[in-house]
C-alpha cells in the first residue's frame, strides 16, 4: 500500500519537515532508495550516505535533519518510527477462514470458523484454535493443545500435547514447542529417561524464530511471558521462565530451570546455565557465558573480542600462566 508523509507522520508520531502530500510507496536503504521511497538513518556509521540519498523522505534524528537533502520525518527514536512505518505500509497478510481438504482434524476440536488450516496439517483431539488464526502447511498440533486468536504458525511448526499458545503469537517455520527436555538419571552405567509431565505456556504477543525449540517442563510448565521475542535457532530448556518483553538473539542456549527477568536483552550465541536467575533489565552482550545469578540490572559481558591469531595465541599463553604470575607477585610482596 502507499501513504502520504502526512499520514506516516500521524501513524509514527514523527515531526514532518517538507511536503505533507508526498506519496510513499516503498521502503528502502539509504544507498538504494529512489523517488517514491522512504528510508531511515539510525546508525551513525551510515551518516555519510545521507547527502547522497535519492529517497523521497528520510526518517532521522533532529541532529541529522539539517543535512537531509529531501523531506524528513524527525524523531528522537528513528528506528522505532521506521518500524511503525513499515508495519503501516506492509500489513500482515490475512487469510480467509477455511480448512484444507488434506488436513487431518482430531475429535472434539474447537476451531473458530475464521481460522485457516492449510494443507497437510495434523490436529490432535480436543484442540482449541482461536479466531483469525493461521496454521501453515505441514504444522502438527498435539492433543489438548490451545492456540489463541490471531496467531500465525508458519510452515512445519510442531506444537506438542497440552501446550498453551496465547493471542497474537507468531511462530516461524520449524519451531518446536513442547518436546521433552534433556532429563536423564544415571543408573550405574546407563541413563534412565525422566518423563516430562509438565507442558509449555506461551503468553500473548510472543514471537519465536525459525527452528527454535522450547522444551516442556519436567513437572511444572516452561513459561514464556507476554511480549517475549525469540530469534532463530534458540534452545530453551525445561522449566525455564522468561519474563515479559525480554528479547533473545540467535543461537542462545538457556539451560533447564533458569529464570530470566523482564525486559532483558540477551546477545547472540550466549549461554545461560541452569538453575540460576537473571533479574529484570539486564543486557547480556553476545557470546557471553552466564554461570551465576545476576541480581543487579545492568550490562554484562564475558565474550572475548576477536583479534589477529598471533595476538590471540599470546593472550592464551599468558592467561594460562596468570595464576603462576600472581603467586610470584604475592611472594615478592611478602
Amino acid at each position: 500500500m502507499s501513504a502520504t508523509l502526512a499520514e506516516l507522520s500521524k501513524v509514527s508520531g514523527a515531526s514532518l519537515v517538507g511536503n505533507p502530500e508526498c506519496v510513499i510507496k516503498n521502503v528502502n536503504t539509504l544507498s538504494l532508495a529512489k523517488s517514491g521511497e522512504i528510508t531511515f538513518l539510525s546508525n551513525r556509521r551510515y551518516t555519510h550516505l545521507l547527502s547522497q540519498t535519492k529517497a523521497s523522505a528520510v526518517v532521522l534524528s533532529d541532529d541529522d535533519s539539517n543535512n537531509c537533502p529531501t523531506n524528513a520525518l524527525v524523531s528522537d527514536n528513528p528506528y522505532l518510527v521506521y518500524a511503525k512505518i513499515v508495519n503501516h505500509l506492509y500489513p500482515m497478510k490475512r487469510y480467509n477462514g477455511n480448512i484444507d481438504e488434506s488436513a487431518v482434524i482430531g475429535q472434539k476440536c474447537n476451531i473458530d470458523d475464521t481460522s485457516t488450516i492449510s494443507a497437510n496439517v495434523v490436529v490432535g483431539d480436543n484442540v482449541i484454535i482461536g479466531a483469525e488464526t493461521y496454521i501453515g502447511p505441514g504444522c502438527v498440533i498435539g492433543d489438548n493443545a490451545s492456540v489463541g486468536e490471531n496467531a500465525t504458525l508458519y510452515a512445519n511448526v510442531t506444537i506438542l500435547h497440552d501446550v498453551v499458545i496465547g493471542k497474537n503469537v507468531v511462530l516461524h517455520p520449524g519451531v518446536v514447542i513442547g518436546a521433552d527436555g534433556f532429563g536423564f538419571a544415571l543408573d550405574d552405567e546407563e541413563w534412565l529417561k525422566i518423563p516430562h509431565i509438565g507442558s509449555v505456556t506461551l503468553g500473548d504477543d510472543v514471537e519465536v524464530g525459525a527452528n527454535s525449540t522450547i522444551d516442556r517442563g519436567v513437572i511444572e510448565n516452561t513459561v514464556v511471558c507476554d511480549g517475549v521475542k525469540i530469534d532463530n535457532q534458540i534452545q530453551i530448556g525445561h522449566n525455564v521462565y522468561i519474563g515479559e518483553n525480554t528479547a533473545i538473539a540467535a543461537c542462545v542456549g538457556i539451560a533447564g530451570s533458569a529464570r530470566i527477568g523482564k525486559r532483558c536483552q540477551i546477545g547472540g550465541a550466549s549461554n545461560i546455565s541452569g538453575h540460576i536467575e537473571v533479574t529484570d533489565d539486564v543486557i547480556i552482550t553476545g557470546m557471553s557465558g552466564v554461570a551465576n545469578t545476576i541480581k543487579v540490572p545492568g550490562v554484562y559481558s564475558s565474550g572475548i573480542p576477536i583479534t589477529d591469531n598471533k595476538t590471540y595465541k599470546r593472550n592464551v599463553i599468558r592467561f594460562k600462566s596468570l595464576d603462576k604470575i600472581i603467586k610470584n607477585i604475592m611472594l615478592k610482596l611478602d
